[in-house]
């Protein structure tokens, strides 16, 4: 048996879809150790791991880039929330390791302080990407405004062209707060900052081809799982039971960026159409929209029950919510306000698997439009949940954990993991 020792940034959508590789990890005989969110240790108890909270400092220090519509200053704010939290988390996480003496670290990948502390640290690593990776790659187009990809030699041109300019803006904001971060444990500076995906011995990416991309170029340590998404436990509500008509799910982000208006939008548009639509938003904003009669809005449900009887997903891009109503073969509508979400919403257009309608042409008519389309798109849909299954999942997860990080299974590796 190895002891695993997993840390996450303050969010949900990042400990979320961790739990059934955890869960994995633990049926095949490893010890898990955890330091997450507060209000998630009581659940992580309950599944039978050892849990703590992360260092209130490291919480306390809010993401605010929803403050700004404009890209290049949301991106800053990213920056800013993510390298506040650094000097906290990697030493967060250096304690944590102090007093698990883990086997194996697990990292989520926005905790850039506990990144560089695992790479200091020495001992075997992987990172979770939950979101379209910024790693570059001569396959597809600079990451970022999520440009559709362009094949031949004008799309090479394109690429080269735009990549200097894409890719310079996310160095010059990104570089110097990693290199702080990785100068304070004396690690060695980056040259570019995707140089942070290329470090770890391995990368837990949570997609998988037709949704990503295809590329050639990348390194060996990036292994894709599929989403490996998970709900906690709720009873089923009974007044789902009731619902006779199609029924089209409406997301809001989990970690807020105040894209209510998403919910205020479907609503309206799909309040004379056969269909029932439940939206999740934030008890806050519940009560200044109004309700039709055939839809209801609730502070939280957990989705999969929901898109277990849906026919349509409207969302605001995010890769969680968005992979998850694809993993059950339903179609999107993926309306992106910024963060990766740009990049979400075009790999939904480009897998033809729902469709992308740009938040400044959001409106009930263009709504109600992008439903029906995306309701055609079900085949594509189906294509992308029959990739993600055939990446593995939880259990591809734990095996390259097991594989990569502790050698269980490798000749040589002696009663490790056993």
């Amino acid at each position: 048996m190895s002891r695993i020792l997993a840390y996450t940034s303050p969010a949900l959508g990042h400990l979320y879809p961790l739990v059934p590789i955890l869960d994995e990890l633990a049926a095949r005989g490893h010890e898990i150790h955890v330091r997450t969110l507060a209000e998630a240790v009581p659940m992580l108890l309950a599944r039978g791991f050892s849990a703590e909270p992360i260092s209130a400092q490291v919480a306390d220090v809010a993401l605010d880039d929803w403050h700004t519509r404009n890209p290049q200053k949301a991106l800053a704010a990213a920056v800013r929330a993510f390298s506040d939290r650094a000097p906290f988390d990697a030493t967060d996480l250096r304690a944590s390791i102090a007093d698990v003496e883990p086997d194996a670290v697990i990292v989520d990948v926005n905790s850039w302080g506990a990144v560089a502390a695992a790479e200091q640290w020495g001992g075997p690593f992987a990172t979770l990407c939950p979101y379209p990776i910024a790693l570059g790659s001569r396959d597809v187009p600079p990451y970022g405004p999520g440009l559709a990809p362009a094949h031949g030699a004008w799309g090479r041109a394109r690429d080269a062209l735009l990549r200097p300019v894409v890719t310079g803006a996310l160095e010059r904001k990104m570089l110097g707060p990693l290199n702080a971060v990785r100068g304070s444990l004396s690690l060695p500076e980056l040259a570019h900052a995707d140089d942070m995906f290329r470090r770890p011995p391995l990368v837990l990416y949570l997609t998988a081809e037709p949704f990503e991309y295809a590329r050639t170029d990348w390194p060996d340590s990036v292994v894709m799982v599929g989403p490996c998404a998970w709900d906690p436990p709720t009873d089923r509500p009974r007044w789902l039971d009731d619902v006779e008509v199609p029924l089209v799910l409406v997301t809001t982000s989990s970690e807020f960026q105040d894209d209510g208006r998403l919910v205020t939008a479907a609503l309206e548009a799909l309040a004379d159409e056969p269909v029932h639509v439940v939206a999740t938003m934030p008890a806050a904003a519940r009560g200044r929209i109004r309700v039709p009669a055939n839809a209801r809005v609730e502070e939280f449900l957990p989705h999969g029950m929901i898109l277990d009887a849906a026919v349509c997903a409207v969302t605001h891009g995010g890769m969680g919510a968005t992979q998850k109503a694809l993993e059950r073969g339903v179609p999107v509508v993926a309306v992106p306000f910024g963060r990766d979400q740009h990049e979400v919403a075009r790999r939904l257009e480009v897998s033809r698997a729902g469709v992308r309608l740009p938040l400044r042409r959001l409106s009930p008519d263009r709504l109600r439009a992008a439903v029906a389309a995306a309701r055609s798109r079900t085949d594509g849909a189906r294509r992308v949940a029959a990739g993600f299954r055939s990446a593995g999942g939880a259990p591809a997860a734990a095996s390259a954990v097991e594989t990569r990080l502790l050698h269980v299974g490798q000749v040589g590796s002696g009663s490790m993991g056993a």
